[in-house]
């Protein structure tokens, strides 16, 4: 039987060989880590001064969208910036993971980078969600005549979060979150508005049709 040294010197000699092993894959992945860490501040920072530049923050307050708060260190231009950061940064690791031989690891960056698009279209359709709704709000308030100027900016608002909420819904389904919920709760706000629309007319349009119909038969 082997003596308790040699069982620790095979293991320790093992564990040596292992490490020296390791040591250059550890070192070119780190190398490729750090690449990916510089590049992803570049674009970063290069997101910034083009998002400054073009007046990001302005140009979205102007169309709708809601004004973050700078003082807490959220905008949008922070928020999109870091978002092409991590995606840079992602698309290192991968590479990184393979090379360090952590196979399950980079199968789940994978993943989680296959889903990252559907973040930046659900932003993109939230944006134009807020843009959509401004102008909704803008045309009906500016179109309805014959109204109090209260009755006229209340059904303006009510048309204006109609089109942020069915934006929301969209971004949702877009995220993949509760999507058999979303579709039912879609089809039901559908159902209650057509079901409100058509006791309305009938309700209220039942005088008008009345007299239509007796100067029709009047005619005939």
């Amino acid at each position: 039987m082997q003596s308790v040294n040699e069982v620790f010197n095979a293991t320790l000699n093992n564990t040596v060989a292992t490490i020296v092993q390791f040591t250059p894959a550890f070192i070119t992945g780190l190398i490729v880590l750090l690449i990916g860490l510089i590049i992803a501040s570049i674009v970063k920072q290069a997101l910034i001064q083009i998002f400054k530049f073009v007046r990001l923050e302005q140009l979205l307050e102007r169309y709708g969208v809601p004004e973050t708060k700078a003082r807490e260190g959220v905008s949008w231009t922070g928020f999109l910036s870091e978002l092409a950061r991590w995606f840079v940064i992602i698309l290192f690791l991968i590479p990184t993971a393979d090379i360090w031989g952590l196979g399950r690891f980079s199968v789940i960056l994978n993943n989680f980078l296959s889903y990252l698009p559907n973040v930046i279209v659900a932003v993109l359709l939230l944006l134009v969600g807020f843009v959509v709704a401004k102008l909704v709000h803008d045309l009906l308030l500016a179109s309805i005549h014959g109204l109090s100027a209260e009755t006229a900016r209340t059904i303006a608002v009510v048309g204006r979060y109609s089109v942020l909420v069915f934006a929301v819904l969209i971004v949702l389904n877009q995220l993949g979150i509760a999507s058999d919920l979303i579709r039912i709760l879609f089809s039901g706000i559908v159902a209650m508005v057509a079901l409100a629309g058509g006791l309305a007319f009938g309700l209220g349009g039942r005088e008008v049709a009345r007299e239509i119909l007796e100067k029709l038969s009047k005619k005939l």
